[in-house]
């Protein structure tokens, strides 16, 4: 590749800085890629290309990257930095033959043969000037502006009109040394990389783009020519008692009120605006994980991402990730709700379908929906919904609904060829711009009509919200799913396909249990849920600073050095930083006295931190209920306290969609942390040490709204195991507003119905409900409750359970 020291190149390349803004997927090859900075790298490029090369150029130098223009110096010998597939193609005549580039190849294996110690690092490196996927009727200026292997007149009409827009991707390197040891260095070896490379490139660039966007009216005429279509028209024609002409009409009205209308032009509006936004609102967006759903989309599995719910946010920032980490923005499954002016037009260009709350028995509405799903994945869109089905008032996740996961098992059960993948995501903010109405909703105000007019308010109050977070958890590639459901699935439904196997449900409510702790497993630690969850537990809601400070380096080692999960993420920094961070977004406040600072909540706001503390509470509540054990018994050891966690856990599996992998294991790496930080001692008991109490007490406290409930519910079936679901959940939920009102709990989800419904049915399930058979263990549990309780709030509820037991 030619040197950028001739007049003319750097002119071109004066030029091209002014035309064009890269973008680099992923920003941080080092820490995303297996790039090792101690060994030779060469770069594999499509096309032979001036403007590619320019653009390549100057993403290397930020990235501490060799230039493309520099050769690579191996003991005396010059070689290429950059190795093409083919070559320019000129305005006449034929693009280059490929002997010449085939050579390069056969070079750097011949290398390898002749230096044993030598390894290039092969990195693929692909150039788009632009993402339009064209259309399936697709127009003259997608043919001008969206070739693959454009002429040099082309090229520069795509950098004119397209050069803000431009993505450099770098891929995953291949070791050239690895190449030879395996395979040998000969010719076919250099034609076999060379037909690796092009399979890379064309897969890269579906990644980038997507499929061809459909034209609307021809896809409406195709689903209504579809066989469970015209038979739900014949159906509503006979239930209805009208013409078939009148049920079309009626599917038409259905497709138009659901099918996206997807724009790149409006992305690409879209973009900018989000940019500007994002700048607007956060200091940052901190994303783990997207790497692997990269590979997932090249290696040609149809996504389907599963996130949790916070905010009307969502949407945009998932698919604004996503667009930047050089993937196309799904189609996303949104409620009809947000079917309004101005913003329903556009999100149904962005790539929005709507959906209704409840399908009602409306046969034709479900068959149209149904097969308007499976059109997206037959056709390879990514795919988005909210399996919580609503935003989550409290910080928690919500007890999933399975509608779109059923229809999604369902397409995968009528024949998809390819892998279908769930991806859960979290997404955490520091700041949840509907908060404050979500506790007016839990508190009893009615939830307001989605308007322009919400829109422009919520612009209005736009101001530094910290840091957001995407963390993409771990696949659940759905065919693999359904084999360890039913291993002969395939057979069993194509002998009767009209038939819905009895397995198919249980399996999508397994399923939507494991999306949810699947989400949990991707949560971020940030600086905001730990503050919060450190002030929450401490008494008056305030510590003094350099306490807090502490308690946070304490809590950042826990999470890293026994993590939850491969799939979560903590804030990086310590303590200080932490509290720094938080002080800057004005959700605490700061006193200051002669003895030092004091960091407290403002009463107020309280409740509002409840929320951020109940996003993580997951990841510190088995540390909590250990800390619990060792500051409230006088003595215990490893397999004591290993008895409680394990009585506990599945009702705070269930009520929290944990998901840890092998308790034992966890429960010892909390505990060796603990000692570690000189917490306490372990031998044949644990025992804390003096000096620190203050840290595990602090600890503890986070567990203790949850042990209030389990309390109340186990002291309920001690004295009335007779007890049907119904009656304990409405008696729980009494005491527990009682206990509320004399101990001071404000947290929502202390009182929320919902959750108590939850545990009874992990209760039923486990058998303690409405059976003797069990007493012995429900006392068991009743009794480690009790004495992990103090003793105020443990009087209150014996009294009130005695009281209710008596009446």
């Amino acid at each position: 590749m030619s040197k950028p020291d001739s007049i003319i190149l750097r002119l071109l390349r004066w030029v091209q800085q002014l035309m064009v803004n890269t973008i680099v997927v992923p920003q941080d090859p080092f820490a995303d890629l297996n790039f090792d900075p101690a060994k030779p790298i060469v770069y594999v490029m499509k096309t032979e290309s001036i403007s590619d090369t320019a653009a390549l150029s100057e993403m290397t130098e930020g990235l501490g990257l060799p230039s493309p223009y520099y050769p690579l110096q191996l003991d005396g010998l010059k070689v290429p930095r950059v190795v093409c597939l083919e070559g320019r193609k000129p305005i006449i005549g034929k693009r280059e033959g490929g002997e010449k580039f085939l050579s390069c190849f056969t070079s750097l294996l011949a290398l390898h043969r002749q230096q044993p110690e030598l390894d290039i690092q092969l990195v693929p490196v692909s150039l788009y000037w632009g993402r339009t996927p064209g259309k399936e009727d697709d127009t003259m200026k997608a043919a001008v502006l969206e070739r693959e292997s454009p002429t040099w007149l082309r090229k520069w009409l795509m950098i004119l009109f397209l050069g803000r827009h431009s993505f450099v991707q770098f891929s995953n390197a291949m070791s050239l040394r690895y190449m030879a040891d395996e395979h040998g260095t000969d010719k076919a070896i250099a034609h076999k990389l060379i037909r690796v490379a092009r399979v890379h490139f064309r897969r890269q660039r579906k990644v980038m783009t997507g499929p061809q966007l459909p034209n609307r009216q021809a896809m409406f005429a195709s689903l209504l020519a579809s066989e469970s279509i015209i038979k739900a028209i014949e159906e509503e024609a006979t239930n209805k008692k009208v013409s078939k002409e009148k049920a079309r009409e009626t599917a038409i009205e259905y497709l138009d009120e659901i099918a996206a209308d997807y724009s790149d032009s409006l992305v690409r509006i879209a973009e900018r605006f989000l940019t500007w936004l994002w700048n607007k609102l956060y200091s940052g967006i901190n994303i783990k994980g997207a790497e692997q759903v990269r590979q997932l989309h090249h290696d040609g599995h149809e996504i389907v991402y599963v996130p949790c719910h916070r905010s009307h946010m969502d949407y945009l920032l998932l698919s604004y990730i996503l667009y930047y980490q050089g993937m196309v923005p799904p189609h996303i499954a949104a409620g009809i709700n947000l079917n309004f002016w101005p913003a329903g037009p556009m999100f149904r260009r962005g790539g929005a379908f709507f959906i209704r709350r409840s399908f009602n028995g409306n046969k034709l509405y479900t068959a149209i929906f149904r097969e308007y799903l499976d059109q997206l994945f037959a056709k390879g869109y990514s795919v988005e919904y909210f399996t919580e089905g609503g935003r989550s008032r409290t910080g928690r996740l919500l007890a999933p609904k399975t509608g779109m996961l059923a229809m999604t098992i369902n397409s995968v059960l009528r024949g998809i060829e390819r892998p279908v993948t769930l991806v859960p995501v979290y997404l955490g903010y520091d700041h949840v711009m509907e908060v404050a109405t979500y506790h007016k909703e839990l508190s009893g105000k009615k939830k307001e009509k989605e308007s322009v007019w919400q829109v422009f308010g919520a612009i209005r109050k736009l101001r530094n919200f910290g840091q957001g977070y995407v963390n993409f958890g771990e696949p659940i590639n759905l065919q693999n799913f359904l084999k360890q459901q039913a291993p002969d699935w395939r057979e069993e439904v194509a002998k009767d396909p009209e038939q819905k196997p009895s397995w198919v449900t249980p399996a999508v409510n397994l399923l939507a249990n494991q999306v949810m702790t699947k989400i949990n497993g991707a949560a971020a630690a940030s600086s905001v849920t730990l503050t919060s969850l450190v002030l929450l537990a401490s008494e008056q809601n305030a510590l003094e600073r350099h306490q807090l400070e502490r308690q946070l380096d304490f809590y950042l080692k826990l999470l890293k050095n026994a993590p939850y999960s491969n799939y979560t993420s903590v804030a990086e920094g310590n303590g200080a930083s932490i509290v720094e961070h938080c002080l800057s977004l004005n959700k605490f406040t700061l006193e200051t006295d002669p003895l030092g600072d004091i960091v407290a909540l403002d009463a107020k706001h309280a409740i509002t931190l409840s929320y951020y503390r109940n996003n993580i509470i997951h990841l510190m509540i088995i540390p909590s209920l250990i800390a619990s054990c060792l500051v409230r018994y006088e003595e215990c050891n490893r397999e004591q306290i290993l008895a409680v966690v394990e009585d506990f856990y599945p009702l705070l599996k269930a009520e929290l969609f944990m998901g840890i992998e092998n308790l034992p294991i966890y429960v010892d790496q909390v505990l060796a942390q603990m000692v570690a930080e000189n917490l306490l001692t372990c031998g044949d008991s644990c025992i804390v040490v003096d000096a620190n109490i203050t840290q595990l007490e602090l600890l503890a406290e986070t567990v203790s709204e949850t042990m209030q409930r389990y309390a109340i519910i186990f002291n309920l079936l001690a004295i009335k195991p007779h007890l049907e679901r119904s009656e304990l959940e409405c008696e729980s939920h009494v005491l527990a507003q009682r206990l509320g009102a004399l101990h001071g709990i404000t947290a929502p989800e202390f009182y929320d119905k919902k959750l108590y419904n939850t545990l009874s049915v992990k209760l039923k399930e486990l058998g303690y409900l409405s059976s003797n058979e069990h007493l012995d263990e429900v006392s068991r549990i009743r009794d480690h409750a009790n004495s992990l309780l103090r003793s105020s709030v443990k009087q209150t509820i014996q009294d009130s359970v005695n009281a209710e037991h008596l009446s």
